[in-house]
């Protein structure tokens, strides 16, 4: 049942197994481990980046396309969901009056993208696709009747998704059980159930001719299959499920705006993960993520508690300063790349 749950893709190694049944306890219990608004709201952020994350990897992992836009499709799903939303007001038919557009808007502008960019080079493509999504970000910037501009967009959802909003009087297993409890169980299932539909996607016989045409696209192609086709068709689908994400991080904020969803850190921060985690595999997307905004939430925090205890050690106490977390999170990455030069899935799937 398992096996057939996850497409027959087993971790294949017990360590890996351990450390995804961990990831899945504590993301299902969230709300009643981890106490407090910022833990959640961890949590939530991991949830989101796992979908983005393996979306991101469909395209470059699975079929070998290097590729700047998915944040524009990340940012489409916030947008429609927070336009619909702020226009139409806070019911069920705003929203998915807003993901279905969203989602029909990126497929579109994806299939376009795909037929007209992927007959070129790899590099020509991941500068075409640099460029239409700054254009994309600038686009929003400026349409602030629209897209609220640099100020973005705050909404309401439904009154049983508002934070006011009491299910239960009393606590239960010390989480009160409130409208921000139900959103993260939304996220949590919808994040699931993606995750499982890409998993399904990369093990299907598609799947399979993504990743050779990703080994040899000229091989591919000898062999009868138009590797144009499927490179589109994978385009369009990384599309999809990074727009969903973009619609569920909409969802958990209750607020869009072009930073949040459409800057350029976020790319840098997708292709990160995707190293960190290890390319061509879904749970390195779910490791990778784990690792990367544990480590960009806490660190910082966990520096602060270092300094104090060395201030007796000035240059040390110095060296621990929060304000230097960003160069220690640069540190960890390039040790996790020397150590894990196939991803943390890949060496521990070859340890066993």
């Amino acid at each position: 049942m398992i096996a057939r749950l996850l497409s027959h893709d087993l971790p294949s190694s017990r360590v890996l197994t351990a450390v995804l049944i961990v990831i899945l306890a504590g993301l299902a219990f969230a709300p009643f481990i981890f106490p407090g608004a910022k833990a959640l709201n961890v949590a939530a952020k991991i949830l989101i980046f796992i979908v983005l994350v393996a979306s991101y990897d469909l395209l470059l992992g699975y079929t070998g396309i290097v590729s700047f836009a998915h944040t524009m499709f990340f940012g489409i799903g916030a947008y429609g969901v927070a336009i619909a939303s702020a226009r139409l007001g806070p019911t069920w038919g705003a929203l998915a009056l807003g993901i279905a557009a969203a989602v029909a808007l990126s497929l579109v502008l994806s299939l376009i993208i795909g037929l007209f960019s992927l007959r070129v080079r790899a590099i020509f493509y991941a500068m075409i696709t640099l460029a239409v999504a700054s254009a994309f970000q600038t686009l929003a910037s400026q349409l602030s009747d629209l897209t609220g501009g640099e100020d973005g967009l705050n909404f309401k959802l439904p009154e049983v998704l508002s934070p006011s909003f009491q299910w239960m009087e009393e606590p239960l297993l010390g989480a009160s059980i409130d409208g921000k409890f139900i959103t993260y169980y939304i996220v949590f299932v919808c994040a699931l159930l993606l995750f499982l539909a890409m998993l399904r996607i990369v093990n299907s016989p598609f799947g399979r001719v993504l990743q050779a045409i990703r080994e040899n696209d000229f091989r591919a192609e000898a062999i009868g299959y138009r590797t144009v086709i499927f490179r589109t068709l994978s385009n369009v689908l990384a599309a999809a499920f990074a727009t969903l994400a973009g619609a569920l991080l909409a969802i958990w904020l209750r607020y869009n705006g072009a930073e949040t969803s459409l800057s350029f850190e976020i790319m840098i921060d997708i292709l990160l993960i995707v190293v960190i985690g290890g390319m061509g595999t879904m749970y390195g997307a779910v490791c990778g993520t784990v690792i990367f905004i544990l480590a960009q939430s806490y660190l910082q925090d966990l520096m602060a508690v270092g300094a104090n205890a060395t201030q007796n050690l000035p240059w040390l106490s110095a060296l621990l300063s929060p304000d230097r977390w960003l160069l220690w999170l640069g540190v960890l990455f390039v040790l996790s790349v020397y150590f894990f030069p196939t991803g943390v899935v890949g060496k521990l799937r070859a340890s066993k």
